[in-house]
């Protein structure tokens, strides 16, 4: 890309259209084989407003592309589909089952000898990254309603249905569809790092835990939105970590602000409960353990590409920055007694843990100055870290580069991810900015420059 044509490119960016979810609905296949019944292939369709027989035709469009592009390529289905006007994706989430996702491209006004005209810049929808948002739908409602081939054996197509209304209508909302990038790719874990001696604190503190409350079968801990530990397999673990940071600790902070903002005279109250001596509260469970209500007190679904699915309770219980995710047995029947004697054992330790290590993450990060910014994936561990991102969980739309180099840095790593070798590649963009890629040993890493240097200087600054 030439730096004339990229600065054509940032102007562009200041008068654009926004990327916009366009359509999203769910089919199998294998339903409504005889003809006049195509309608029962549709299980869910968003928007709701789309005349029904509109749907239908979607569905229809699906199944012949997919069909028509299996003779060319029978192990790997069809996954996107372009437009002038729109992306198309299609994810098999499960046999028979497919997802499809339709987002707008993104144009602008233009004016060529006195006319004027629209000029969609499709390059800015990046299939890889629109692809996983995709999927993290799909695994998003796994967690909180299990597979749709276990609901079916379950229960009926209806109440499937029923249950894709009642997610789905929801969780479409939450995207943050313009803002989707490269992490959203990688779908990484933030990882906490601890000296030996606390590390082991926590794992020992998480084994009494287990040892006392048969009941939970796995736990989790977090503190200030990075995972220190977890005994679940790695895909559950990260789609709840997903799960917490983007959305349950949010939403938890939001009311709590509130509640200040409310009795501005609470402050202490609305942290600290005198009572018992110590920080600990119930983020999901009892909001009070003198009141008879439980709260709420979500299910989710684990280990679902084992031989047996574990369903589970989700009590999650903090402490200042820290909070421990306690998996309780599904079948056991959760009542305020179980979580009084949860909040008596966690909530002294628990308090004292997250201090001494508030104090050791407090001195981490008064001595870490990133000065280049950078994002690295490690696909062992799915450990991701980003100095790119004011907020590596998006909840706020900054970023320290213009979103136009973050968009490059997408462009990069498929670029990388193509190649299938250990390689780095190295992209000049707008603004004297440099975008280093580089893939080795399955880890990746991207760092931005912004220096007036030629390619030598940059290829000897990221040797």
């Amino acid at each position: 890309m030439s730096s004339g044509a990229a600065h054509d490119r940032l102007e562009i960016m200041t008068n654009k259209t926004p990327i916009q979810l366009l359509k999203f609905f769910i089919y199998n296949e294998s339903f409504g084989q005889n003809e006049g019944e195509e309608q029962k292939k549709l299980l869910f369709y968003y928007p709701a407003e789309i005349v029904l027989n509109n749907q239908i035709k979607d569905v229809g469009l699906c199944e012949a592309l997919v069909k028509f592009a299996s003779t060319f390529a029978t192990e790997k289905p069809c996954e996107s589909l372009h437009t002038q006007k729109a992306r198309q994706l299609f994810f098999e989430a499960e046999k028979n089952f497919w997802l499809i996702l339709v987002v707008s491209i993104p144009c602008t006004q233009r004016t060529k000898d006195g006319q004027e005209y629209f000029e969609y810049l499709e390059d800015d929808v990046h299939d890889s990254v629109y692809m996983a948002v995709l999927k993290q739908a799909y695994h998003m409602f796994r967690l909180f309603m299990g597979t749709f081939t276990d609901i079916l054996e379950r229960t009926s197509v209806d109440h499937l249905k029923v249950r894709l209304e009642h997610f789905f209508s929801r969780y479409l909302q939450t995207v943050p569809w313009e803002r989707c990038d490269i992490l959203d790719v990688f779908n990484g874990i933030q990882f906490l790092p601890l000296d030996k001696n606390m590390y082991l604190r926590t794992q020992c503190f998480l084994n009494q835990t287990e040892a006392n409350f048969p009941q939970v079968k796995y736990t989790a801990f977090l503190y200030n939105d990075a995972l220190v530990w977890s005994g679940l397999e790695q895909d559950d673990i990260r789609i709840l970590f997903k799960y917490l940071t983007t959305s349950l600790f949010p939403s938890c902070l939001e009311s709590e602000m509130q509640a200040v903002q409310t009795s501005p005279y609470s402050t202490r109250t609305a942290t600290e409960r005198p009572s018992t001596g110590h920080y600990g509260k119930f983020i999901t469970g009892p909001p009070n353990l003198n009141d008879t209500s439980l709260g709420k007190i979500p299910r989710i679904f684990v280990n679902t590409q084992g031989t047996k699915t574990d369903e589970c309770h989700l009590l999650v219980y903090r402490a200042l920055s820290a909070s421990i995710c306690l998996m309780v047995e599904g079948s056991y029947q959760l009542n305020l007694d179980f979580c009084r004697a949860v909040d008596q054992f966690l909530g002294p330790q628990l308090t004292v843990l997250a201090s001494d290590m508030g104090e050791q993450y407090s001195k981490r990060l008064s001595n870490s100055g990133d000065s280049m910014k950078y994002i690295y994936f490690n696909h062992m561990n799915l450990a991701e870290k980003s100095s790119v991102h004011a907020d590596v969980s998006k909840r706020a739309a900054s970023t320290a580069i213009p979103p136009e180099i973050v968009k490059l840095m997408s462009d990069v790593q498929a670029d990388l991810i193509m190649t299938g070798n250990d390689c780095e590649l190295i992209v000049k963009g707008p603004g004297d900015f440099w975008v280093v890629g580089k893939k080795s040993d399955q880890r990746e890493l991207y760092f931005v420059s912004q220096k007036s240097v030629n390619l030598i200087e940059v290829h000897g600054m990221c040797s």
